[in-house]
């Protein structure tokens, strides 16, 4: 598994000790410096039904100093995922990717109904 994280993030710390608790193994990489690939980044898309709002942090800086609340509507897909993939401080964290499934953002319920756990 991959875990997409930000170390500052309280909901990044509640999902990692989720998984610790569970012993389940993941791969912590630090998503401001390590942004999720292209191919991940569309894998995941593919996963919330091509709704791309869900893969962005919205409540973030980046996303407001950039007025994406407003751009978004108008981007191309392969814009979106541009820009994701060149920051990831607009992407939604934590960003969970497993060999067949993913998940943005940390709800407990959700978490449990994927991992089993």
């Amino acid at each position: 598994m991959k875990f997409y994280e930000y170390k500052g993030c309280d909901t990044c710390r509640r999902a990692k000790k989720f998984l610790a608790a569970r012993g389940l193994a993941f791969d912590a990489l630090p998503i401001r410096e390590q942004p999720p690939t292209k191919p991940e980044l569309k894998r995941m898309l593919a996963i919330y039904g091509g709704e791309l709002r869900r893969l962005f942090n919205t409540s973030g800086g980046d996303y407001k100093a950039m007025t994406l609340s407003e751009r978004l509507p108008k981007l191309t897909v392969a814009e979106a995922i541009d820009l994701l993939a060149a920051n990831g401080n607009l992407v939604k964290r934590p960003f969970l990717l497993t060999d067949t499934s993913g998940l943005v953002g940390f709800k407990q319920p959700e978490w449990e109904k994927l991992l089993g756990a």
